[in-house]
């Protein structure tokens, strides 16, 4: 069987499929460990998330401690259960409260169902020239330290068009009724349904043109949470 010459790089022979996989940061398919749902394993990744915030090494925590350094790194790994004097002296040494330990395995994952045609009508800039905003759920103070809003958005015969929103963020648009002619900064993409759109929100976007009526699309903005903004 004759042999392939290969240049050292695998991503270059790689399928399309494996090379997008390893493009993404995170596989979307993935399942996480079930043992994450455990307190040791918590308290392990708060233990090594804090140490690693302060930049110092498992040798250094060891020290700081008294703890040896075989005893930290089955704590971090979630391999063993560390008393309460225990976790009194690494939240001493970290500088942190006791309670920070347990963060991860007392936080709400939240969820929010919408029925269809129950969405909340929102008042946005682009009300004011006919465009009606369903805002399909959203989750405040979340754990992934984004926003999120998902909008289906619907122009009709009485829509104006609007294409000068800015903000901060990224957006995502799918198309599902109609077409239009979308902008975003210098260029106009023609849309129609099962088309999508992801762009930098900080340039100027928005429905150009309404070539065929009437047009629904998603539209999901995401941009960083500031607690403290307002």
């Amino acid at each position: 069987m004759a042999r392939v010459k290969s240049d050292g790089d695998p991503l270059k022979t790689a399928s399309p499929a494996a090379r997008a996989k390893a493009a993404l940061r995170q596989d979307p398919h993935a399942l996480r460990d079930p043992k994450e749902n455990n307190l040791e394993i918590a308290i392990g990744h708060e233990v090594r998330a804090f140490r690693k915030k302060l930049g110092i090494t498992g040798a250094d925590l060891a020290s700081a401690t008294g703890i040896s350094l075989g005893m930290l790194s089955k704590i971090e790994n979630g391999n063993t259960s560390p008393s309460l004097t225990t976790l009194q002296s690494l939240a001493r040494a970290l500088g942190v409260p006791v309670t920070a330990f347990f963060r991860r395995f007392e936080e709400v994952r939240n969820a929010v169902f919408v029925k269809a045609g129950e969405g909340l009508e929102i008042e946005r800039r682009g009300t004011r020239a006919g465009h009606q905003y369903s805002l399909l759920g959203h989750i405040g103070n979340s754990a992934s330290g984004v926003q999120v809003e998902p909008y289906l958005i619907t122009l009709t015969a009485d829509s104006d068009t609007f294409p000068t929103f800015q903000h901060e963020g990224m957006e995502f648009i799918y198309m599902l009724e109609g077409e239009v002619k979308y902008r975003h900064g210098d260029k106009l993409y023609p849309m129609g349904p099962g088309d999508s759109l992801f762009f930098d929100a900080d340039a100027r976007h928005g429905p150009e043109v309404l070539v065929s009526l009437p047009i629904r699309f998603l539209s999901v903005i995401c941009y960083p949470d500031r607690p403290d903004a307002g």
